[in-house]
């Protein structure tokens, strides 16, 4: 069963910042979608599992950006 989830994530101004948190994101172990949206400012999340919130924070604060809880 798969997890989906929606952050709001700050700073993101063009299709690098989407295409960075993007990246990074994906990164994380468990993920297995991520899609950005940049007019929303916010990235849906789907994983096999609840994934630690911490490691997407510390995955688009890599990404040069902050995910807002």
């Amino acid at each position: 069963m798969s997890v989906t989830a929606t952050y709001p994530v700050t700073g993101m101004t063009c299709q690098h910042c989407v295409n960075a948190v993007t990246s990074e994101v994906g990164e994380v172990p468990g993920v297995t979608a991520v899609e950005v949206d940049l007019a929303a400012g916010s990235v849906t999340v789907t994983s096999d599992a609840p994934v630690d919130v911490d490691q997407l924070r510390a995955a688009v604060d890599e990404a040069g950006y902050e995910l807002v809880s």
